[in-house]
């Protein structure tokens, strides 16, 4: 066989995936149609558990080195979260371009063995009870973080539930002419819509923008300078440069299945959303967490492949409630006054610190409270002492079961 696992899509859920199965002792290819990592910003936000995983393979240092921003807080639909107190040694928000984490993944995982092969769109995909074929390339098995239109996924016949967006908003990073902001603020519905600029650094911002204009187009329209620069001129901003620009929607979906034989899917492959807060870098980094080791085990002929069933039976429901999350967050954000009032009630009832620790990634899992990440760089189950005595802790960090 070519190896031992063919990964494609190489964004930050494929990386992470390489890395993990790599350092898990497994061969592994990852394929892209892309020529090379964009470089464009795209998400923003490692929350909480993401964190924890990072640091869990002693990432996390050098992704703070260079993170824009440490925000104390989260959000719903622009709600405060205080995520102080919560339990964590990373109480706060990552505000990190998507870029800069995959850059160090991909190093990551090159360093422990991984192949990484742009260029290189997948057209067709096969199996039998042995292994996989991917145009031609044979491994044992395939793993789609192909996106929202993954091939894999269509191939291996694993229907996508869900529905079309009901709105679009729009995107970019920017220059701006004259001073802008200097301090991230969370998004708030303004007006007929929303609209929120961050600095990234090195005088770049980034622009987030909802109205009756973006309302009105599709998901893949060109987004005209014109449009961006009647945004920023909302909130008095006058633009510069446009570095990148695109459009998203709340198209919500959820794969059918996590696996179809010795095909599985992780990330956006898998589950699609508004993509508010970041969750779907988060979830896709965690879902990459939870199946690397687990399929590495199995490869190494230390489980069964019954284990990788426990990988759709612990991450399936975490992507159900963000994607409920998210779409009841697109209700809360509509401009208008009833919806105003809705947002200050929901306010005023909900347990705040529930949903703090829901949103920061915190609310599921075995977690063990005051565990030594580092003890998790080598990607193994570990005994640790505890006071109720030894327990087993699983390479996520989680006890066992």
């Amino acid at each position: 066989m070519t190896a031992d696992v063919i990964v494609v899509g190489a964004g930050p859920t494929g990386l992470m995936l390489a890395g993990e199965l790599a350092l898990g002792g497994a061969r592994v290819i990852v394929l892209d149609r892309l020529d090379r990592r964009t470089g464009q910003s795209k998400a923003l936000n490692l929350q909480p558990r993401s964190a924890e995983v990072l640091a869990s393979r002693g990432l996390l240092d050098d992704i703070l080195a260079t993170a824009p921003a440490l925000l104390p807080s989260g959000h719903f639909a622009g709600l405060p979260l205080d995520y102080s107190g919560l339990d964590t040694p990373y109480p706060y928000q990552i505000g990190v371009p998507q870029a800069r984490v995959e850059e160090r993944l991909e190093a990551w995982a090159k360093s422990l063995g991984a192949e990484i092969r742009y260029a290189t769109a997948v057209t067709e995909v096969a199996q039998d009870d042995d292994g996989v074929v991917v145009d031609g390339l044979r491994a044992a098995w395939l793993i789609g973080c192909d996106g929202a239109r993954s091939v894999v996924r269509k191939q291996s016949g694993i229907d996508f539930v869900g529905r079309d967006g009901r709105m679009c908003a729009l995107v970019a990073d920017v220059t701006l002419d004259g001073v802008g902001p200097t301090e991230w603020e969370l998004p708030k519905p303004e007006g007929d819509g929303l609209l929120t600029v961050l600095p990234l650094g090195d005088g770049v911002f980034r622009v987030l923008a909802a109205g009756p204009a973006q309302m009105a187009a599709g998901r893949d329209d060109a987004v005209p300078d014109s449009e961006i620069e009647s945004a920023l001129r909302r909130g008095g901003w006058t633009l510069g440069e446009v570095r990148w620009a695109s459009r998203f929607t709340d198209a919500t979906r959820l794969a059918d299945r996590y696996r179809a034989g010795r095909v599985l899917l992780a990330g956006d492959a898998a589950h699609i959303h508004a993509p508010t807060g970041g969750q779907g870098l988060n979830l896709g980094l965690q879902d990459a967490f939870d199946l690397g080791w687990k399929l590495a085990e199995v490869i190494r002929g230390e489980a069964g492949d019954e284990l990788l069933d426990t990988y759709e039976a612990e991450r399936r429901p975490v992507a159900e409630r963000v994607l409920q999350s998210t779409r009841a967050q697109g209700v809360l954000m509509i401009p208008d006054d009833d919806v105003r009032a809705t947002r200050a009630m929901f306010a005023e009832l909900v347990d705040m610190r529930a949903l703090a620790a829901r949103v920061a990634g915190l609310d599921h899992g075995r977690r063990l409270p005051g565990l030594d990440l580092s003890l998790l760089h080598d990607g193994r189950r570990h005994v640790v002492t505890t006071p109720e005595g030894p327990v087993e802790v699983r390479p996520d960090g989680f006890r066992r079961a």
